[in-house]
């Protein structure tokens, strides 16, 4: 774990265009997941959301 810690402070120092693209892809996967959940969940997001969670078993 330290030595991947090392690894990206390093690679962060020398060029960070790489963490950009990291941080690109993750916002996109938020935003993605936001839409799903949005279109999932039309009216009542919160009494929706936990008939569903409820539903398979994760509340």
């Amino acid at each position: 774990m330290i030595d991947y810690v090392k690894f990206y402070a390093e690679r962060m120092r020398e060029d960070n265009k790489y963490f950009q693209q990291q941080k690109m892809l993750i916002d996109s996967q938020i935003i993605a997941s936001r839409s799903l959940f949005k279109n999932r969940f039309k009216d009542d997001f919160k009494r929706e959301a936990r008939e569903y969670l409820k539903a398979i078993g994760k509340l």
